[in-house]
């Protein structure tokens, strides 16, 4: 049995795509490790299966690499480039994920902008800021993030005492001029820095308003690229949250099984 794939990227962020409207992906933890691993397999940051919705117009299925389910930022814009790619949306669009329903659209050159989930709330933890914006998210701000250890810092707090059971992505970040944000992240699930994380960029917008009152909407720097996040602040919270940036297809393939 053969299945075609596309890869995208979003920002750095790389993502192995299927349309599985019919559901002939053999659901397997091992085959999906195997082709997200580098070097060995496809390589990718996640595979996310397009799947039929009787809510709306598809349901994004996104698998980290290591087979375990999210919701996933730049993989959501993605999967709406390649649904647009298929025909089964225009240039706007309505999609259901593991945190609930979704609105997207296409914009000017590779551009995609979603609507993220509201978010309740942000605890502040001795100065650094934990949420949820779809996936766990750990924000420390530092004066130069070009000295930080991304990888060894972000290990030892996603395996700590505190986060080993449940995993949390960690991310941080330096305040630039004006309105923007330079951010590494490590992820949970890649066990890896990423060169981009949509939820990431989004946790870090939240807990920047949170924390030096910047307004909506704000830049994020990646090392894969710029993202934007707009939002509106709630007295507990935030909504009307929108994730922008690039999604490129890279190449399509086959996979044989």
């Amino acid at each position: 049995m053969s299945i075609a794939f596309y890869k995208y990227e979003g920002t750095g962020n790389d993502f192995i795509l299927i349309d599985d409207r019919l559901s002939i992906f053999p659901m397997d933890n091992e085959i999906i490790i195997r082709l997200c691993t580098r070097k060995t397999g496809i390589g990718s940051d996640g595979l996310i299966l397009i799947k039929k919705s009787e809510k709306a117009d598809f349901y994004m299925d996104f698998y980290n690499p290591d087979g375990s389910k999210s919701f996933c930022g730049n993989g959501s814009r993605c999967a709406v480039a390649f649904a647009n790619r298929l025909g089964i949306i225009g240039k706007k669009t309505s999609f259901s994920a593991i945190d609930g329903l979704h609105s997207g659209k296409i914009l000017d050159d590779n551009q995609v902008e979603i609507t993220m989930c509201d978010v309740p709330g942000i605890n502040n933890i001795n100065g650094d800021f934990v949420l949820n914006t779809g996936s766990p998210h750990f924000v420390r701000f530092v004066n130069n993030l070009s000295k930080e250890e991304i990888i060894k810092t972000g290990r030892e707090i996603r395996y700590s005492s505190q986060y080993k059971k449940e995993g949390i992505n960690v991310n941080l970040v330096e305040k630039k001029s004006g309105q923007s944000l330079s951010c590494e992240t490590y992820e949970r699930g890649v066990e890896d820095e990423t060169l981009s994380c949509g939820t990431g960029v989004t946790a870090v917008a939240l807990a920047a308003n949170y924390h030096f009152n910047l307004p909506s909407p704000l830049k994020i720097i990646t090392k894969g690229g710029q993202l934007w996040v707009g939002f509106s602040e709630l007295d507990n919270g935030f909504t009307d949250i929108t994730l922008s940036g690039a999604a490129t297809p890279v190449f399509k393939g086959e996979i044989k099984f």
